[in-house]
C-alpha cells in the first residue's frame, strides 16, 4: 500500500490554469458540451424490467445500435 505525505512540498508545477470560480456553472457547461458531442441513443420513456441484469442488457443493446 502506498502512503501519501501531505506535508511534502510539490516540486514542480506545470501550467498556470486556475480553477473556475463557480464550480456548479462549470460542471453544467461541461455536461452540456459532452452531451452534445455524444448523445445517449436510448429512447425516452418508462421501462419496467424484472431484473437489473435484464435492464443492463437492454441498455447495452440500445446504446450499441447503429443509427
Amino acid at each position: 500500500m502506498n502512503t501519501i505525505n501531505l506535508d511534502e512540498k510539490i516540486g514542480k508545477t506545470v501550467g498556470k490554469r486556475k480553477p473556475p470560480r463557480d464550480m456548479v456553472a462549470y460542471g453544467l457547461a461541461l455536461q452540456n458540451s459532452v452531451s452534445k458531442l455524444c448523445p445517449l441513443r436510448v429512447p425516452r420513456g418508462v421501462y419496467k424490467f424484472r431484473t437489473h441484469e435484464e435492464a443492463d442488457q437492454w441498455l447495452m443493446t440500445q446504446m450499441t445500435k447503429t443509427r
